[in-house]
């Protein structure tokens, strides 16, 4: 799809000068109205992309497809999504990999489960476990409008993460992420469904979840020392003598709480913290 002319039914983001970003699907025939004049949808249907095409008024748009993280900034959402920063944070720290069994829950609108999707390719398969159909409808629907159809290797599920087996899943599952608002009570389900060594992170938003998800960790004695961080985003204004940092900045959106899963019968060895003065 990258490496083709503009075709009639794609979208297109179309970009202005202030870097405002308005996205139009192609219709032969169609236009585009702003306070900044009109764009023929004909000028850009064949047209390869980078193309710049300029309004009646005379203001100049930029023409590009939409990347994975426009549509996941753009696309309808029936819960709150986990942004780009954190899904490319959970890809890395979570060993994501090509040919993996990965289990979500829950799936939300479908966020990370693109990003799954695309690292695990066809040779891996992805879980979405989600306990609201209508959150489960929008995740489906945006994930199919991303990929042009559902992919054979997703498995978008309606259920209680905490009644899954591993026959349910064929076998056990290589990484397991979890976002939901009490993921400590499903600590046991991430035993049995994950293989020894598999990694295993949660999202969470406040600090209460984060201090109950991490101390449950560490109570079932059979994954290792959980780490805990969270990202914050700045972008600078870069202009001569003018650079500077961004007024505003992706802040805290949640904590991310890593771990992997210990070999049955292991004890984690006792963390060493420094002593209090």
């Amino acid at each position: 799809m990258y490496s083709r002319p503009f075709q009639a039914g794609e979208k297109v983001q179309l970009t202005d000068a202030k870097r405002r970003h308005f996205t139009i699907e192609l219709v032969p025939g169609g236009q585009f109205h702003s306070h900044k004049g009109i764009v023929e949808h004909d000028e850009i249907i064949g047209a390869e992309e980078g193309t710049v095409v300029t309004s009646t008024l005379g203001a100049d748009y930029l023409c590009f497809r939409h990347l994975l993280v426009d549509h996941v900034l753009s696309m309808p959402r029936g819960a709150a999504v986990i942004y780009p920063k954190d899904a490319a944070q959970i890809l890395v720290e979570g060993d994501i990999y090509m040919g993996a069994r990965v289990l979500e829950a829950g799936a939300g609108s479908g966020a990370l489960s693109m990003s799954l999707l695309r690292a695990v390719g066809p040779e891996g398969t992805v879980f979405s476990y989600e306990v609201r159909e209508d959150h489960l409808e929008y995740a489906r629907a945006n994930v199919a409008e991303y990929f042009g159809e559902e992919p054979a290797w997703w498995q978008p599920r309606l259920g209680d993460f905490g009644a899954v087996t591993r026959e349910d899943l064929g076998g056990p599952v290589d990484r397991l992420i979890l976002d939901m608002v009490e993921p400590w009570h499903f600590i046991d389900t991430v035993k049995q469904l994950l293989i020894p060594g598999g990694v295993f992170m949660t999202y969470v938003a406040t600090v209460p979840q984060l201090m109950n998800i991490m101390e449950s960790i560490r109570e079932a004695k059979c994954f290792t020392e959980p780490r805990a961080w969270e990202t914050l985003l700045r972008e600078w204004k870069v202009e001569g003598l003018a650079t500077r940092p961004e007024h505003r900045m992706n802040a805290h959106t949640a904590f991310l709480v890593w771990t992997r899963r210990l070999a049955d019968g292991v004890t984690p060895p006792r963390p060493q913290r420094k002593a209090r003065r």
